[in-house]
């Protein structure tokens, strides 16, 4: 999940309550998560066994920081987010090289890295949490009228993040600058995590009964056989396809999104509603698609 506003509007406040939310470790994953620990130079704390582990390094992390590496192979900042989340803070502070180096994993589950003298492979199966200014701006932005970027601007600041990885990442939204009146009112009494975290695990239960696997996980014939649209679903998607210059993993990923929202409503097929909500969590894609 990419999170795209201003300053001071709660996007890492969301992002570290996410862990909140996220289902219990399953022994195997717990394990998983400690022997990648374990072989790190932190090692691994006996105190965290079935905690998911969140790992949020500073935008000046190296690749090496990020990937892993050295002499002697260890596990970098995706490897010790496996089962756990990656949080990254000013996405577009990273350098875009050592970003691009989250494609890997994302798309497999693992990273290799190679050296002249030996090659390691290292488990990284983790979620990505990020935040970003929608613009170079910053703190006045909000996308509208108050914002003085010129297009130009906006284009080679959001240009610091590649295509292939924004295509790789589901959820893209938007968040805005709240009110000023709305500051000085008494806030409405929201979900909590524990309300939250009740209809995760239910449409994460009708998942693993129906296919045995999270939708993230589905392959091709997968999505096919679980994710089946009606012939004006399928339209809508296919001119959200033309209309925004989708790929084709991005066709995938939305169907996932569309599926998962459809087991959260414990709805037995995927509605019109749910593949347009699905696609409206594409914010980065829909600029793009309103500047071609």
């Amino acid at each position: 999940m990419l999170m795209i506003g201003p300053p001071g509007t709660g996007k890492t406040m969301l992002a570290t309550r996410l862990a909140t939310i996220l289902p219990d470790m399953t022994t195997e994953e717990a394990l998983g998560a400690a022997i990648v620990a374990s072989v790190s130079e932190q090692g691994f704390n006996p105190q965290d066994w079935g905690r998911r582990p969140i790992r949020s390094p500073h935008h000046t992390a190296s690749g090496v920081a990020l990937a892993g590496g050295g002499s002697q192979p260890r596990p970098g900042e995706v490897s010790l987010a496996h089962h756990g989340i990656l949080f990254l803070d000013e996405l577009t502070e990273f350098d875009r090289r050592d970003l691009d180096v989250l494609r890997e994993p994302m798309e497999t589950g693992h990273i290799t890295i190679s050296r002249a003298a030996r090659q390691a492979q290292f488990p990284a199966r983790f979620q990505l949490i990020a935040a970003m200014n929608p613009c170079p701006q910053g703190r006045a932005c909000d996308l509208g009228p108050g914002c003085e970027c010129t297009p130009e601007q906006q284009r080679r600041y959001r240009a610091r993040l590649s295509a292939p990885l924004l295509d790789r990442i589901d959820l893209q939204i938007e968040v805005p600058q709240l009110p000023r009146e709305a500051l000085r009112q008494e806030a409405p009494r929201g979900e909590s995590s524990a309300e939250v975290r009740t209809r995760v695990l239910a449409a994460r239960a009708r998942q693993l009964a129906r296919q045995g696997t999270p939708n993230a996980l589905l392959n091709t014939r997968g999505v096919e056989q679980h994710c089946v649209l009606t012939t004006q679903e399928r339209e809508l998607l296919e001119q959200a396809m033309v209309r925004f210059r989708l790929s084709a993993r991005a066709y995938h990923r939305i169907l996932k999104v569309a599926r998962t929202i459809a087991d959260i409503e414990a709805a037995q097929d995927i509605s019109s509603h749910h593949l347009a909500e699905a696609l409206g969590y594409r914010a980065m894609d829909r600029w793009a698609g309103m500047r071609g």
